[in-house]
């Protein structure tokens, strides 16, 4: 009986083995941006790897009739390039007769040795335009994995790279599936998630930047979460491009059938394979985290009309101060002064660093007619701005080419009577907000507050709207290096607390001490008589300042940390993920946009 028994267990473990080797020779693997084959040739590698572990595996069980099945035929790719295209079946040949040479296998074992690989297909993978009237999607094979490189261009990127026509057909063929302007990898992954909803795919695992956790990228994500799940990320992970060393996110997503959650957010360079050192977690949200999920929340009503990118030349409407100054002292034929239209511009670096002393000529929503009365200033644009803009492949640019290309009337609406306004830099390593004052213009590098009330920026510098605008900002490199701050997803979004007129005034006079101080060691008055040297001056830089983070400084953010958390009705030592949790909760009570 006993004899019986372990026959049958044997019996059941062959047919086990034999059901898993079928699987592993018959598995298809895609690659729809294959360049040159590489992953296509690495994913045969470690197919052919579990097959020989398998087999060997079987012979200690006496499993002795089982042979090497696993073959280029099951690799499929997807390739723009002429050259790469061809180059990439027979990276795939050498690589698989590399391999059995390397495990010491027959190579005289089939015939032909080498075969075509016609899965390689030449043509786009996310927009077919051999009819040019009708773009339409072009058709991925049917396989079980998804794997690939997808092409790294930013979204603003996409028209001067890709042509103005490709442009519009991708926006207008992909709809409301993906926001226009999407990271170009962005299209990749929403194939991928429709490959998997339709069936024609059980896993997806692509590579992006680091830029689709954020903003209009991360909707993708949203959307792959919304008809499957994401089991295993990386967000952040040295990767080389190019022979440049970049930092990208990992992502392998299914129609949720995966059970298990693999996030690797580690900075163990040193170890070897990215599994090795992946947590396991009970979810991964849109923003590759497992923390609460700020992905959820929602733009709010009371913050909409607030917070501006600034305005985008596109064209050199920037000038030095000599000639600024020229121009300030000429006349004009109406009578009035250039200095209605030329004025002093401050950039994310002008922020952050010592400001540069750089002028531009700003003509904002005016007419033709109006601009030219202007006239030095005028002149001048239409000598170095109109040739940049007759090129521009977008006919508004070219045709209103005397103003921005961007002049953000809205913004200009909200700043109107202001005697000063918050700004930040788009993108910096540390999250500092400053006064800026007119005629100063604050330009595309910038984000811009039309608020001129102390409370209100002593609220943007507390730990809670820091963590909250880390968390929903844009990490396009390492963390040290900064993160890209959004109006819509780290401003719009933010519950300000609703604090009582002596909470509020405690958080405006902690604001304006920290404001003080800060203004003091940047700009600081003489001491017996004797200036500071201009070499320690140009030391004097925020960036600087909160590098080094002197006590006085850290003091001046706790008084004001206090205040507002106060106002939120928060006390005692919170960690981020609470803070989060709590921002989150109010988010969701308060009345969306």
């Amino acid at each position: 009986m006993r004899g019986a028994k372990e026959e049958t267990k044997r019996e059941r473990l062959r047919s086990l083995l034999w059901q898993f080797h079928e699987r592993l020779a018959t598995i298809r693997i895609l690659d729809p941006a294959c360049g040159s084959g590489n992953f296509l040739y690495v994913s045969l590698a470690l197919l052919k790897a579990l097959e020989k572990e398998l087999i060997a595996f079987a012979s200690l069980h006496g499993v002795d009739a089982m042979v090497s099945r696993v073959h280029p035929r099951q690799l499929f790719g997807i390739e723009t390039n002429a050259y790469a295209h061809e180059l990439a079946s027979i990276v795939i040949w050498i690589g698989y007769l590399q391999w059995k040479h390397r495990n010491v296998m027959p190579l005289d074992d089939e015939e032909p040795i080498l075969e075509p690989l016609d899965q390689v297909e030449g043509k786009d993978a996310i927009l077919d335009l051999s009819q040019p009237d009708h773009p339409c999607e072009p058709a991925w094979p049917k396989v079980d994995v998804v794997v690939g490189n997808p092409p790294f261009l930013g979204g603003g990127f996409l028209r001067s790279a890709l042509g103005n026509d490709y442009a519009e057909a991708l926006f207008k063929l992909y709809g409301d599936r993906l926001p226009n302007f999407s990271d170009l990898c962005c299209y990749w992954f929403e194939k991928g998630r429709a490959a998997i909803e339709s069936g024609r795919a059980k896993r997806v695992g692509l590579l992006a930047t680091q830029a689709i956790r954020g903003g209009a990228n991360r909707r993708v994500l949203q959307r792959i979460k919304e008809t499957g799940d994401i089991f295993y990320a990386q967000a952040d992970r040295k990767w080389i491009q190019d022979g440049v060393a970049v930092r990208v996110s990992m992502v392998g997503f299914d129609d949720g059938s995966e059970t298990r959650r693999l996030l690797n957010e580690e900075k163990d360079d040193a170890a070897e394979h990215a599994l090795a050192r992946a947590r396991p977690v009970e979810d991964i949200n849109a923003n590759l985290t497992s923390q609460v999920d700020v992905a959820k929340a929602r733009r709010l009503k009371e913050n909409l009309g607030i917070s501006f990118m600034g305005p985008s030349p596109k064209a050199p409407f920037d000038i030095d101060t000599g000639l600024a100054h020229r121009m300030l002292a000429a006349p004009n034929p109406h009578g009035q002064p250039n200095a209605d239209v030329v004025r002093p511009v401050a950039s994310g670096v002008d922020l952050v660093q010592r400001p540069r002393g750089k002028w531009t000529i700003d003509f904002g929503m005016m007419s033709l007619e109006e601009a030219a009365l202007y006239e030095m200033p005028f002149e001048y644009v239409k000598k170095h701005v109109l040739p940049v803009r007759r090129r521009n492949r977008r006919r508004a640019y070219a045709e209103r080419w005397w103003i921005y290309a961007e002049p953000r009337p809205g913004m200009r609406r909200a700043l109107t009577g202001l005697a000063r306004f918050v700004v930040t830099p788009e993108l910096s390593k540390h999250r500092s907000f400053v006064w800026v004052e007119p005629p100063t213009l604050c330009n595309q590098q910038t984000l811009v507050f039309a608020r001129d009330d102390d409370y209100f920026f002593g609220v943007l510098h507390s730990r809670a709207h820091q963590v909250w605008a880390r968390a929903t900002g844009t990490q396009l490199r390492e963390a040290e290096s900064g993160f890209r701050y959004t109006p819509t997803t780290c401003f719009e979004t933010f519950p300000f607390p609703q604090p009582t007129p002596q909470q509020e005034v405690a958080i405006a006079a902690a604001a304006e001490a920290l404001n003080r101080l800060r203004e003091e060691w940047l700009n600081p008055a003489p001491v017996g008589g004797l200036q500071v040297s201009e070499t320690e001056l140009k030391k004097r830089t925020l960036t600087n300042l909160y590098n080094q983070r002197p006590t006085w400084l850290a003091n001046a953010h706790a008084a004001l940390d206090a205040a507002v958390f106060d106002a939120y009705g928060w006390s005692g030592e919170i960690p981020d993920s609470e803070i989060l949790a709590r921002l989150l909760e109010l988010n969701l009570q308060r009345e969306p946009a």
